[in-house]
């Protein structure tokens, strides 16, 4: 007799998601993780306590430098950091409570501490965890991962920190400085900036937000510079250096090699992610990448039969949606289904503010390609409920192919494009034309409204 059909190592959103899936579906099912609260970086110290960050300082510097347009007079407006920071974690104590529910409901056994796998064999799977071991039919490897830095650079944490320190500093920085333009480093920037740092971002590339559309990455740096962030492009990390009060950061402009020392009192460094999959017993049997990656078939089944690994542990998009789609799909080929999860439309967002966010093909990649397609626009400042709430910065960005009308790609930067672009991912999972959403009646006023008004304007280009 087995202890469980399924036992998933990791409590994150791929993880507890698949735990949960495959309860509903009728398997007796374990979740190990190391930490006591569920919910892995995204809850802990990634998605959710980032966001809770960057409502407060958001609703900090709107209520400072925008209310006296809607006639609301606040004079003196200041922030506590010490009680935005215990905002942020009641936050993450909440939902982690919120998946114990789920947990308790489904009669899902959590088990806290390291799993590791000790028996690889397809008829006496085991994972063994604190020293007891547990027999299983089926293991999902969903260990997530884990910050990565740049070579000779270590990450203290007090001097030089990761995500994960700048969402606990306990006094706001006098000059910040930021390696890495993507999300993260961008959202970052814009939480201190707001509450008063100095900030320089560095970037090795010569655009930020490079996984985004092109317009969307430019139109995002003249918004961010007029907030304040300072960015350096196409510039490279030479080597930190403590002084007695200070950090000093060599950079290099990777088009002229000039070098400059920009002073700082916290270096963030936010290059990437790496995959968490040593320390789980799989590094002798389990089949992985040079970079660590755990190797899967289509169907998420690594070369031991019965094992299984999801998330970030297998690479791609490292996104918390894109491992609870694969969580779920996991959950559903174990139960004997047939899921199928579409990577063309995963939505990304950068949640600064403006948000930007982005689905299915840019226009790079289309003209690298040599396809045909139109570009329907829509900007804010021409939407109703936009200009009502003072909120017209940005535009909607429909791409679609040049022959058939269907929608290729949808890229939005505005306050609302978090949310916006969900619509988008609905339509494009069912093949929508652009006149298919053309003839869809959206209400009025709505923000949603930009992107019918985007579908028009490609639907009707010549």
């Amino acid at each position: 007799m087995t202890d469980y059909d399924l036992i998933v190592i990791g409590g994150g959103p791929g993880g507890y998601k698949c735990a949960i899936a495959s309860a509903k579906l009728g398997l007796k099912v374990a979740c190990i993780d190391k930490n006591s609260i569920l919910g892995g970086t995204c809850l802990r110290v990634g998605c959710i306590p980032s966001k809770a960050l960057l409502h407060s300082s958001y609703q900090y510097v709107h209520t400072k430098n925008d209310l006296s347009k809607l006639g609301i007079k606040i004079k003196g407006a200041s922030f506590d950091l010490k009680e935005m920071l215990e905002y942020k974690d009641a936050r993450v104590q909440e939902l982690g409570k919120g998946i114990e529910y789920f947990f308790n409901l489904y009669k899902i056994t959590k088990i806290n501490g390291l799993g590791k796998i000790t028996s690889f064999d397809q008829s006496n799977l085991e994972v063994s965890v604190e020293g007891k071991a547990l027999k299983t039919k089926n293991i999902v490897i969903a260990t997530g991962s884990d910050v990565s830095s740049l070579p000779g650079i270590n990450i203290d944490e007090k001097n030089i920190i990761s995500s994960t320190g700048a969402l606990s500093l306990t006094e706001v920085p006098k000059k910040l400085v930021l390696i890495g333009a993507g999300a993260i480093g961008l959202e970052m920037s814009s939480i201190w900036s707001r509450l008063g740092s100095e900030v320089t971002v560095v970037e090795f590339l010569d655009r930020i937000a490079a996984a985004m559309d092109g317009e969307l990455s430019k139109s995002l740096l003249s918004s961010l510079q007029k907030q304040g962030i300072k960015f350096l492009l196409s510039t490279k990390i030479e080597e930190i250096k403590q002084s007695s009060n200070s950090l000093n950061v060599k950079v290099c402009s990777t088009k002229d090699n000039q070098t400059n020392i920009i002073e700082a009192d916290k270096v963030l460094i936010a290059v990437g992610r790496k995959p968490c999959t040593d320390g789980f017993g799989i590094d002798d049997k389990i089949k992985k990448s040079n970079s660590g990656f755990v190797q899967v078939n289509n169907r998420y089944e690594t070369n031991v039969k019965g094992i299984f690994a999801i998330g970030d542990a297998i690479g791609g998009a490292m996104l918390a949606h894109k491992a609870e789609e694969e969580g779920i799909a996991a959950a559903e080929i174990i139960a004997g289904q047939s899921p199928h999860v579409d990577y063309e439309i995963i939505p990304s967002v950068i949640y600064t503010h403006p948000a930007v966010s982005s689905i299915g093909k840019t226009e790079e990649a289309l003209k690298s390609a040599g396809r045909k397609y139109k570009v329907g626009k829509c900007r804010f400042a021409a939407n109703g409920r936009a200009k009502i709430t003072d909120d017209t910065e940005g535009f909607v960005k429909v791409i679609t192919c040049g022959t058939t009308d269907t929608i290729l790609g949808v890229h939005i930067i505005g306050a609302y494009a978090d949310t916006l672009i969900n619509e988008a991912a609905v339509a494009m999972a069912y093949g929508a034309a652009a006149e298919d959403i053309y003839r869809i009646c959206h209400s009025h006023p709505d923000v949603n409204e930009a992107f019918r008004d985007a579908c028009i304007d490609a639907f009707f280009k010549k």
